[in-house]
């Protein structure tokens, strides 16, 4: 009944996971609709208005990656980006009221409809005389707004998890394609790229699937399934990304001093500031989301509680409690000296309790130093110190040198604390911890804690 228990649980989770997609599942034809917004449009929209808007002109922004879609077998010829990158452009520059897009796109088809216009004026001028007014002219753009969708990674990262007990199981699947959008402003007096700004965005694609096949009675199956898939579109992720490529032009051109709010300084310092602030973030972030410190320091102190298990001559083993105080030594952001006392109860048996000193010295190995969240592995020597007397008729005494070597995982809390588990392996070259000689192995224990690591003074950026 626990590992049924376990299954529905599991089942549960992976439905939960895509609920808002599974419970909103299309059952009728759906009308035509305005177009879907992303997070950034309204983010242009609720923009400050600037001083005065900029005429910009947009040739092509266009898909430089010419990847085809992938597909299991065969071959396609459909284009894995959308290909009408230079309209989604044109609307977010329309959307944040900072800039007068022209039409540059189709500039020929433009020209030749003025031609028209202006023949027909003139045979118009020629049979009437009245006057008949001259085209007005087109206006011009100050800058250039180039660029383009410069790659499309599939299959960034793939993964997933399942479970099926007695017919009854369910599992979920998941994929991440990543885009990336590079946009450029030029100067149209001097040709002078005056910024360049640099967005990605992932895609995401999900499956989930539960199914049941169980024998009811003699001859009466009962199966039953269900799931579904969501992808996340490439327009609205390429519409994201370029959306956010324009707020990042129009923030740094105010911090370049390119143009300004209409609300003046504060205003500009206070955007500009923020987005200092998001873009410090995103660039401490390594592909995948990985987060990373922004300071590994040099020197610190930590503060352990822990739970010792003697594995020594007793048929019943059980947790005693610990703790201890530690110094930490940074040789490189990747290597780390410890040096360690604390205090060890042991209990097992029946009754059975011994109260220890110990003194470790461990050369730690960091595997990601600047993640927040990141394993290590240690080892090194030390000592255990019994704080009772030997007894008398032991041929070897319970205080005994020791190796020590173990495995565990930082988490960055803040600037000045980190909080670390792990699990560690004592081998004590004694057979009297446990008060009793019996057999050929030296008695050991196993130690499972939690530290508290406060860090001194500066580190490493």
């Amino acid at each position: 009944m626990k590992i049924k228990g376990k299954i529905l649980v599991l089942l549960v989770c992976i439905i939960t996971s895509g609920c808002g997609t599974y419970f909103n599942q299309p059952t009728a034809v759906a009308p035509s609709r305005m177009g879907e917004v992303t997070t950034y449009t309204k983010t242009l929209k609720d923009f400050p208005l600037p001083k005065e808007p900029v005429v910009v002109g947009v040739y092509n922004f266009k898909d430089q990656t010419g990847q085809y879609k992938s597909v299991e077998a065969g071959s396609t010829f459909s284009t894995a980006i959308p290909q009408g990158a230079t309209t989604i452009l044109i609307k977010a520059l329309e959307d944040s009221k900072w800039f007068t897009p022209i039409e540059r796109e189709n500039l020929g088809n433009l020209l030749n409809e003025r031609n028209i216009i202006r023949s027909t004026r003139d045979e118009h001028r020629k049979s009437n005389a009245k006057d008949v007014p001259s085209l007005t002219p087109l206006l011009f753009a100050g800058i250039l707004l180039e660029g383009g969708v410069v790659s499309y990674d599939t299959n960034i990262i793939t993964g997933g998890a399942g479970a099926r007990y007695f017919g009854a199981g369910g599992s979920t699947q998941y994929r991440q394609d990543r885009l990336t959008v590079y946009l450029r402003a030029v100067s149209t007096s001097n040709g002078k790229i005056l910024k360049t700004v640099y967005v990605s965005k992932t895609i995401l694609s999900q499956s989930i699937d539960a199914s049941l096949f169980r024998y009811v009675s003699f001859q009466r199956i009962l199966e039953a399934e269900t799931g579904i898939t969501r992808n996340e579109p490439v327009q609205l992720a390429l519409k994201d990304a370029i959306e956010k490529a324009v707020e990042g032009m129009i923030i740094e051109g105010i911090d370049d001093g390119l143009w300004g709010t209409a609300k003046g300084k504060r205003m500009d310092d206070y955007l500009v500031n923020e987005y200092l602030k998001e873009k410090q973030i995103d660039e401490s972030k390594l592909l995948y989301d990985r987060k990373q410190k922004p300071i590994v320091h040099r020197d610190a102190l930590q503060f352990t509680v822990a739970s010792p298990l003697l594995n020594a001559d007793f048929s019943k083993k059980s947790l005693g409690i610990g703790g201890g105080i530690g110094f930490s030594k940074s040789i490189t952001p990747k290597l780390n000296a410890n040096f360690s006392v604390g205090y060890l109860y042991f209990t097992g048996g029946n009754g059975f309790f011994k109260e220890y000193m110990n003194a470790d010295l461990n050369l730690e190995y960091k595997i990601l130093p600047y993640d927040t969240v990141g394993p290590f592995l240690y080892g090194g020597a030390g000592a255990a110190f019994d704080l009772h007397s030997t007894p008398v008729e032991l041929k070897e005494k319970s205080s005994a040198p020791k190796v020590q070597f173990g495995v565990g995982v930082d988490v960055y809390l803040t600037q000045r604390f980190d909080l670390r588990l792990f699990a560690e392996n004592n081998i004590v070259f004694s057979d009297a911890i446990d008060d009793l000689i019996n057999g050929k192995r030296d008695d050991f224990y196993y130690n499972f804690g939690v530290s508290l690591k406060y860090k001194l003074g500066k580190g490493y950026k």
